[in-house]
């Protein structure tokens, strides 16, 4: 990997000496490198041959991903290793696509939407499955849908939520906005508004959650909004180099700990609960969403409060008078 010798940084380069359209180094977990984007492009270049659109790609991962986890309920190895299976393959699928948009420049608002909601999907059918199976197979009753729900619909939620927003700030200040995803809540409200129903019921609804999806990221992190507002001000879209440079520096250490937040540390966790349940009890199952609570949820608040110290020393080094 080449460097950037002026700060000693890994080369911020989009495309890796495979020809994998990742969005950066700087974003990209060992995993992801060696494993998933080269095979989710070689997928890529085989929907590509057959002019499949992107969003197609994402529809299917969604598809086998809400399979894995149905077949999670059966305490069986064919099950369980079927279910695993499916869910690297939904997860290639997840790769592929965002690699097929950047291959053929087919982006669109409701891919960026789709993309962003295929993981959640998968994991609302796996957190209804565990659920159901401590429920069922070990008599939890309501504290397996109470374990659950807290792991998916609060916890997973915001994990991912803010990993996912401190991703696109550090590709913004990385490549400037054609090469993030970076949207501001106030905008895509707006968008949503002047949007007409007639003709654009699927893309309107999709712009909904997008706007409200991004105000929430927004008003997490309430110190690099003041940092950025005043960066905008002082600079418009030409912000400095140097700046950039000095945001990434700080930022980059703190990528390590996005990516254990969006799907392979999840996932591995996952994989071994389930192959502890079928050697041992069956309701050790509840190892993947007790980490969920505890120890991805402490690391998320860690991250936040690391990105919010790092967005207030910036604001203090960022020229003109505070917003």
């Amino acid at each position: 990997m080449s460097t950037n010798k002026v700060n000693n940084l890994p080369s911020p380069s989009g495309e890796d000496e495979k020809g994998a359209f990742i969005k950066s180094q700087d974003t990209e977990e060992w995993q992801d490198i060696v494993f998933t984007r080269p095979l989710g492009l070689l997928i890529a270049k085989a929907y590509n041959h057959f002019d499949i659109h992107p969003n197609v790609v994402t529809i299917w991962g969604i598809f086998w991903g809400i399979i894995a986890g149905i077949l999670m309920y059966w305490r069986t190895w064919p099950c369980t290793i079927a279910a695993i299976l499916l869910l690297v393959w939904a997860n290639l699928h997840d790769s592929a696509d965002g690699q097929l948009a950047r291959m053929t420049g087919k982006k669109s608002q409701i891919g960026r939407i789709l993309d962003g909601l295929a993981s959640d999907i998968w994991f609302l059918s796996i957190y209804v499955t565990i659920a159901l199976r401590l429920t069922v197979q070990s008599g939890w009753g309501i504290w397996s849908w109470l374990l659950c729900s807290l792991a998916g619909f609060i916890c997973h939620a915001k994990q991912a939520q803010l990993s996912d927003y401190y991703r696109q700030i550090h590709l913004f200040f990385l490549k400037g906005k054609s090469g993030s995803e970076l949207d501001n809540g106030q905008a895509q409200r707006e968008k949503y508004v002047q949007m007409p129903w007639k003709g654009h019921l699927i893309e309107k609804t999709f712009q909904f959650f997008y706007a409200n999806y991004c105000s929430v990221q927004e008003k997490m992190t309430p110190q690099f909004q003041q940092f950025f507002a005043k960066v905008k001000a002082q600079y418009g879209d030409d912000i400095p180099q140097s700046l950039r440079d000095e945001f990434r520096k700080g930022s980059l250490p703190l990528m390590k700990w996005t990516n254990i937040l969006t799907h392979n540390t999840r996932a591995n966790v996952l994989f071994l609960s389930l192959i502890i349940s079928m050697l041992t009890r069956p309701d050790l199952i509840w190892i993947y969403p007790t980490f969920e609570i505890v120890v991805l949820t402490a690391l998320m608040f860690y991250m936040r409060y690391k990105h919010e110290k790092l967005s207030e020393r910036m604001k203090r080094l960022t020229p003109g008078p505070s917003l």
